[in-house]
C-alpha cells in the first residue's frame, strides 16, 4: 500500500520497548528507540521521515507531556502522529489537550497496537502525499503566474511600442521634436511618482502619455506647420485634434495604455477652471492623467526650441507656468512640479534633441 514506515518508540523502560519491538515485527516497519523525551526529540531532529511515535508518560529527563509539547509547536514534527502508551487511564484528556492523536492504556492488545498503529501510518502517508500535491500544485501556479506576467509585461511593452509609434508619426507632420515624445512619457511617470499615484497607474501613464497629441494626424498641413499665429477659424480646427485623438483611440478597454491613450489625447486641453477644450471640463473632473500631461507638455514646449521660436530659460518657463495656476493647471499638481523642478529638468537634459542649438539653452546645471 505503501513504502516501508519509521515508529519512534520512547520508553524509559527497556523490557517495554522490546515488547514494542516484537509486537511490531509483523509488520514492515523500521523502529526506531529512546528512552527519555529529550533522546526521542534528538532522533526526530536527526530522521525528519518518522511516521508514528509511540510514547510513554512517566520518564526521566522529560517526560510524554512535555515531549509532546515540543512535538506540536515544531512545524516539521506537528503532524507526526503520537499515540500515548501507558499504564493510567487518567490522563486520556490532558494529553490529548496537548495535541497526542491517539491514547492505548496498558496491558495492550498486540492486534489492536498493530491496527491503530496502521490506521495512524495511512493517515499520515495521506496526509504527506497531499502536501506534496499542494506544495507542487503551488510550484505550478507559480510558473503560471510568472508566464502569465511576462505575457502582460510583453504586452505593455507592445502597447507602449504602439504609443510611441503613433506618437512619432503625430510628430512628424508637426513642428515637434524627435525626442518629444519620449519626453513626456518620462516627465509624466515623474510627476505621477511624486503625486502618489499606484506604480502600476504610473507605467500606464508613463506608456500612454506619448499618445497625447496623436490627432494631429487628423489636422490639414497648412494649419498644423502654418508658422504664425492661428486665425479663429485655423484654430477651431486645430483644437479639433483633441476629439480625432479620442476617436482615434476610442473603444480600446480591453487594452489599458491605448484606453488611457484615449482619455489624454481627449482632455490634455483642458484647463482647471473649466475655459479648456474640447469639453470644457473643469477641476477634478479633468482625469488626473490628462492634468499631468498638460503640465509637462507645457513645460517641455516653453523649454524647447521650434523653428518659431528659442529656448525659453528655466526661469522664465517657470514664471509663466506659475501665472497658470489654477486657471490652466491644477495648482497641488503645479506645486509638486514647481517644487521638484530639478528631476523634470534633469530628466529633459538626458533626452535633449540631438538637432537642438544648444548655444541657445540657457545653463539648467544650478537646478539640477
Amino acid at each position: 500500500m505503501f513504502d516501508k514506515f519509521t515508529i519512534l518508540a520512547v520508553d524509559d523502560d527497556c523490557m517495554n520497548l522490546e515488547m514494542l519491538e516484537l509486537m511490531l515485527s509483523e509488520i514492515d516497519c523500521s523502529l526506531l528507540k529512546a528512552e527519555n523525551g529529550q533522546k526521542a526529540l534528538d532522533l526526530l531532529e536527526k530522521n525528519p521521515h518518522i511516521d508514528v511515535i509511540l510514547l510513554d508518560l512517566v520518564m526521566p529527563v522529560m517526560d510524554g507531556y512535555e515531549t509532546i509539547k515540543h512535538i506540536k509547536q515544531k512545524m516539521e514534527w506537528r503532524d507526526i502522529p503520537v499515540i500515548v502508551v501507558t499504564a493510567g487511564a487518567s490522563e486520556v484528556t490532558r494529553t490529548l489537550a496537548l495535541g497526542a492523536n491517539d491514547f492505548i492504556a496498558k496491558p495492550y492488545n498486540p492486534e489492536e497496537l498493530r491496527l491503530r498503529v496502521m490506521n495512524h501510518v495511512r493517515s499520515k502517508k495521506l496526509s504527506d502525499k497531499v502536501k506534496g500535491m499542494n506544495s507542487y500544485l503551488e510550484g505550478e501556479v507559480v510558473k503560471k503566474t510568472a508566464a502569465l506576467q511576462k505575457a502582460l509585461n510583453l504586452s505593455l511593452e507592445a502597447e507602449y511600442e504602439i504609443s510611441l509609434r503613433l506618437g512619432r508619426a503625430a510628430e512628424s507632420r508637426d513642428t515637434e521634436t524627435g525626442m518629444h515624445t519620449h519626453r513626456i512619457s518620462e516627465l509624466s511617470k515623474c510627476l505621477a511618482q511624486l503625486v502618489g499615484i499606484p506604480s502600476e497607474q504610473c507605467e500606464i501613464l508613463h506608456f500612454a502619455s506619448p499618445l497625447h497629441d496623436v490627432g494631429k494626424i487628423g489636422i490639414p498641413d497648412k494649419i498644423l506647420l502654418k508658422p504664425g499665429k492661428l486665425d479663429q477659424i485655423e484654430f477651431s480646427i486645430m483644437k479639433l485634434h483633441t476629439e480625432i485623438g479620442g476617436r482615434i483611440l476610442s473603444d480600446a478597454e480591453r487594452f489599458p495604455v491605448i484606453d488611457a491613450g484615449g482619455i489624454i489625447a481627449l482632455q490634455h486641453h483642458e484647463k482647471w477652471d473649466g475655459s479648456g477644450y474640447p469639453s470644457g471640463l473643469k477641476g477634478e473632473d479633468i482625469h488626473v492623467f490628462a492634468r499631468i500631461v498638460s503640465i509637462v507638455d507645457v513645460f517641455d514646449a516653453l523649454s524647447s526650441e521650434r523653428p518659431y521660436k528659442k529656448a525659453f530659460p528655466l526661469e522664465m518657463a517657470k514664471n509663466i507656468m506659475e501665472e497658470g495656476r489654477g486657471e490652466f493647471f491644477d495648482p497641488k499638481l503645479l506645486d509638486l512640479f514647481l517644487n521638484n523642478i530639478h528631476e523634470f529638468v534633469e530628466i529633459r537634459e538626458n533626452l535633449k534633441d540631438v538637432t537642438e542649438d544648444h548655444s541657445n539653452f540657457v545653463d539648467l546645471s544650478q537646478w539640477i
